[in-house]
């Protein structure tokens, strides 16, 4: 099967947020793939440039211009030297010169132009025979932070992780209705909440961070008692966007408090004792390997995870895992900007015996792509949100996966005690 690459298309189209991004297409000789890159409200500084100076425009240019006399003409089938050409194009780390969204979409195009070659799902080409796993969804259900406007939690996200359910659907199911239950509670709380949603779907409300878990709390145990397999809490704190390096301490503005960052540990620890959290994002600033490391020796039963503190890139995760700052890490590719490079993550993560969390982004398209990385790469959990069409795009893949494998299919191995 001849999958030379004969053409590459780039084009402008827009988020869930309306904001212009851009679409790769990938064309060979027998085959197509189309592959579109999402965009953080929330990113690391160790993330690499979405685009080029000029933006999207100047990105589609770049395609045109630079990029694609380089890979027509290349196997689509050897994705390790797709991706090593895209970084000899762009010779700076962080892909300044063509936009790490731009090295993205053509990555992961190329990536489904060389399975639909052979007939493959994504999922089967890159993962083989023994991807048939499918990965626990952790759900957003109520926003804060810097995902949202006005008073609401300083917490940016409360979420729900259904560690109990026996298939993907289940797990699914058991986030949608937490998600309409706590829509619910938030109304009877107050009459005038209006059921806002974030970019992500979550409810927005004026509440603060204890009440938000309080409520979240109620309905994760009334749906886990109606079906009857355990649905547990978690939060992303995204602790750099609350973090005032002047103050040396984390400003609580709802809450109307300062934390110094032993204060801040033991907020932590007393929230994941008392709500028997099982998953904690960025609970400190992004350069603070070392509370990340004590966190993690003394929180029981919860998985640490790093986003902004890892942000995908492996020099930090090594670094991360030398210091044992962590026991999770997300996994979000457009902050590489190559396959290739999030893989190596995945890879570097699992030795250590570090949880690899598949995420979407804030900012994100029906793209499902995601979904077929998480049980080709073997991740037990995947971070896209519970309702809203570029969440739902993922989740209904993973739904259709399931289906597809038939008996095969099973649940990830999710060891968090």
């Amino acid at each position: 099967m001849s999958t030379v690459i004969e053409d590459i298309i780039a084009r402008k189209v827009f988020n869930n947020r309306g904001e212009e991004t851009i679409e790769v297409d990938v064309v060979t000789t027998s085959s197509f793939g189309r592959a579109s890159a999402p965009a953080g409200e929330s990113r690391g500084k160790a993330e690499v440039v979405y685009y080029p100076k000029g933006g999207v425009d100047q990105a589609i240019k770049k395609v045109e211009e630079l990029i694609a006399p380089e890979l027509v003409g290349l196997n689509s089938d050897f994705q390790e030297e797709i991706d090593r050409t895209l970084h000899e194009i762009d010779s700076a780390k962080d892909f300044r010169v063509i936009g790490g969204n731009t090295a993205f979409a053509i990555s992961l195009a190329t990536a489904e132009a060389a399975a639909n070659s052979y007939g493959l799902l994504l999922f089967q080409y890159l993962g083989g025979y023994i991807a048939h796993e499918l990965p626990y969804p952790l759900g957003n259900v109520i926003s804060g932070g810097k995902h949202t406007q006005g008073k609401t939690p300083d917490i940016q996200e409360f979420l729900v992780l259904p560690q109990g359910a026996e298939s993907f659907l289940e797990a699914a199911t058991a986030n949608a209705q937490i998600h309409r239950r706590v829509g619910a509670m938030l109304i009877r709380k107050n009459k005038l909440f209006g059921g806002g949603r974030s970019d992500e779907g979550a409810w927005v409300a004026n509440v603060g961070d204890v009440e938000a878990l309080e409520v979240l709390a109620d309905a994760c145990e009334e749906v886990s008692n109606t079906l009857g397999f355990e649905c547990s809490l978690g939060v992303d704190v995204a602790a750099s966007s609350l973090w005032n390096a002047k103050r040396k301490s984390y400003v609580y503005q709802t809450e109307g408090k300062k934390r110094d960052s032993g204060e801040q540990l033991e907020f932590i620890l007393r929230l994941i004792k008392k709500y028997h959290l099982v998953y904690v994002e960025d609970p400190f600033h992004e350069e603070d390997y070392r509370n990340f490391a004590e966190l993690t020796k003394k929180a029981k039963n919860c998985l640490i995870c790093g986003d902004d503190l890892f942000a995908t890139n492996n020099e930090r995760l090594n670094h991360g895992i030398k210091m044992h700052a962590a026991n999770a890490t997300i996994i979000k590719v457009n902050q590489v900007g190559t396959l290739t490079d999030a893989w190596e993550t995945i890879e570097t993560a699992k030795r250590a015996g570090c949880v690899p969390v598949m995420a979407h982004r804030s900012g994100d398209t029906c793209d499902w792509h995601i979904a077929h990385l998480a049980v080709a790469f073997k991740c037990p959990i995947i971070k896209t949100g519970i309702v809203e069409g570029a969440r739902i795009a993922k989740i209904n893949e993973l739904i259709r996966m399931e289906e597809y494998l038939g008996d095969r299919a099973k649940m990830a191995d999710l060891q968090i005690f």
